[in-house]
């Protein structure tokens, strides 16, 4: 249908690691970003002055990611100076939000030509710098606010806890968190040597000259025995002594890396894409969006894919691959259990946990790596789906043409 929102292409950084000295931490954010949005459109043979839109996904939207980070980035790709640009935080599903909003324009008739997209630069932004940068308000003040201690007057936690919460309410032990977290890495290492990402990476020159095309997350000796000797990540004294029962066994090995990266999307009306001799690789079937339990925050995918699938008419048993978000081990093992889906249709590529968590960038990276597993197999339906920090979670549903 010519309403249809369809997409055309989709590509990414390789996965640096997001701390000093990791193979993208020398790369502004704008410039990370900018460089997928020129690869978008110069391998598309797209004209930038059609794009009427760039939404994109940044979590840590401060210092070098604040002020629009995504207009900033579309100037320095090139683009004219007509061409919009917003950046939107909906925590880790950010990038899986603006791909939402893009192909909600394309399907209301607003818009014909948007690119969907997310950066993160965990290195030069870490994690939790957008905390307390509020006038007379210290760095890392809870951001919270009295009211909302009046409704939580025990508190929230870190995801750190969360996922911790969570194994302990779903009986997860150490062991079967460390075996999915091997096999992420197992996964992700023999699609990496296959050379199935070579469709969605671009290479992402630094400054001095080096150029970087491969996920420097991926550790292909990872096994469980390495990952047996890594000591807990989040437990402390103060949290031991809140939490007397939990077990602490959510370590750095299976939660996903702290990741630098950028990837876009670019989405269109059927119609469009046919004037401009461009091949629609995909369209968006469904979509959805709930707020979950912000203490137990990792479990929205659950009620997000049961509303997704109620909505689109599909069972589980009609997708042919789902992407969940590593962003712990113990989110897509939860997922699995409550859905009932079939495990060897999940992260079939590996996930963030090997293939890192970028935050603004994970949605649309993951649209990438899902869209390509379903066209080198020949399948048609595809499931996405994100926690969100404050208990929140996107799914989305797209069809391979």
């Amino acid at each position: 249908m010519s309403n249809d929102a369809v997409i055309v292409d989709v590509v990414r950084t390789a996965s640096g690691r997001g701390k000093p000295g990791g193979a993208l931490s020398g790369v502004h954010p704008a410039d990370l970003l900018a460089g997928v949005l020129r690869e978008l459109v110069s391998r598309n043979g797209l004209d930038p002055a059609l794009i009427e839109d760039v939404i994109g996904g940044c979590v840590s939207q401060v210092g070098e990611q604040s002020y629009n980070v995504v207009r900033t980035a579309l100037l320095s790709a090139g683009f004219p100076d007509t061409v919009p640009g917003t950046t939107i935080d909906r925590q880790c599903g950010s990038s899986q939000q603006a791909a939402t909003f893009a192909a909600q324009a394309v399907m209301s008739g607003s818009c014909d030509v948007v690119i969907a997209c997310g950066v993160e630069s965990m290195s030069r932004v870490p994690l939790g710098s957008s905390l307390g940068t509020k006038q007379g308000s210290a760095p890392g003040q809870d951001p919270h606010g009295s009211l909302m201690h009046a409704r939580y007057p025990q508190g929230l936690v870190s995801q750190g806890v969360s996922a911790e919460l969570i194994n302990q309410q779903w009986r997860l032990g150490r062991r079967e968190l460390d075996a999915f977290a091997a096999r992420s890495h197992r996964l992700a290492a023999a699609a990496a040597e296959r050379g199935d990402f070579a469709g969605e990476l671009r290479p992402t020159t630094l400054p001095d000259g080096r150029v970087v095309i491969d996920d420097e997350t991926i550790r292909p000796g990872t096994t469980l025995d390495s990952l047996a000797g890594l000591p807990p990540a989040f437990r402390t004294d103060a949290l031991a002594s809140r939490f007397p029962t939990l077990d602490w066994h959510i370590t750095a090995g299976n939660s996903s890396p702290l990741t630098d990266g950028a990837s876009a999307a670019l989405i269109m009306s059927a119609k469009r894409a046919a004037e401009l001799g461009l091949n629609p690789r995909a369209r968006f079937h469904s979509f959805a969006v709930t707020g979950s339990d912000p203490k137990l925050m990792l479990t929205g995918v659950i009620p997000a894919t049961r509303r997704i699938l109620e909505r689109s008419g599909l069972g589980i048993d009609d997708l042919d691959a789902y992407e969940v978000n590593e962003a712990f081990a113990s989110v897509p093992l939860v997922w699995l259990r409550e859905m009932g889906a079939d495990p060897a249709l999940l992260n079939p590529r590996g996930g963030a946990i090997a293939l890192g968590h970028a935050l603004g960038s994970s949605g649309t990276r993951l649209l990438g790596t899902l869209l390509n597993h379903l066209e080198l197999t020949g399948g048609r339906w595809g499931l996405q789906t994100m926690c969100e920090g404050g208990g929140m979670a996107n799914a989305t549903i797209i069809e391979r043409l």
